[in-house]
């Protein structure tokens, strides 16, 4: 007997997600390893979900849901950074289907920052709900996102099927994003000046004191004097 092809999900491949879930007729194929994870269903975006009590949709200015959104962001942002490891890029979806609706997607620099964070964050809790962490095919978001939202000219609106990225304010963006490259430019000094010293260590173990690091106004001299910083 023949056996029919199974072919793979093309939207799980690119945005971590497919609307059919475990009824979808082709394979998720689930990474082993990966950079990215995503974090389902975990951001709440209070323009969609904030109601009164006699179920007439409260009023949540753009003002507030930003100052809210940025809020969400830095503070799942910072956690990610400081308890796992250096985060290469961070998105939230603004879609409002089921597979899409407040996933959070993190790509780590290292994957095994990645796996180290699915594990611990699968036991773990955020506003009241148990987080579902799980590594995401998804690294490059180019790829994942809907280009005509993009552009302000989707017409599926929140239940497209490409991801419709939400953007956190520009200042912080600088503030995230310009304390990571500080934070690098005072790394790659310190790693420069290591290096510095061990040239000079070697230099003069070769050398001796008399030679080369003992010439005033030389270059090597000035390296020889970050010995004793």
């Amino acid at each position: 007997m023949f056996s029919i092809p199974i072919f793979n999900c093309s939207f799980y491949f690119k945005i971590g997600a497919c609307r059919h879930g475990d009824r979808c007729s082709r394979l998720h194929n689930k990474p082993t390893f990966s950079q990215t994870i995503a974090l389902l269903n975990i951001y709440r975006n209070p323009q969609n979900s904030s109601q009164s009590a006699d179920g007439l949709r409260c009023a949540v200015s753009d003002v507030e849901m930003q100052e809210h959104y940025d809020e969400f962001f830095e503070e799942v942002f910072t956690e990610m950074e400081e308890k796992y490891g250096e985060v290469e890029e961070m998105n939230v979806c603004d879609n409002l289907g089921d597979h899409l609706v407040g996933n959070v997607y993190v790509k780590f620099r290292r994957e095994e920052d990645a796996e180290k964070a699915v594990i611990d964050l699968n036991n773990r809790w955020f506003n009241g709900q148990p987080i579902h962490a799980e590594l995401s095919p998804v690294t490059d978001f180019r790829e994942a996102c809907c280009r005509q939202y993009e552009m302000g000219e989707c017409t599926r609106g929140g239940f497209c099927n490409f991801m419709h990225l939400k953007p956190i304010s520009r200042e912080l963006r600088r503030e995230l994003y310009g304390r990571r490259r500080k934070n690098w430019q005072v790394a790659s000094s310190e790693q420069r000046n290591r290096a510095l010293k061990i040239q000079c260590l070697l230099l003069c173990s070769t050398v001796g004191p008399e030679g080369w690091c003992g010439r005033q106004g030389s270059k090597e001299k000035k390296t020889h004097e970050l010995l004793s910083t």
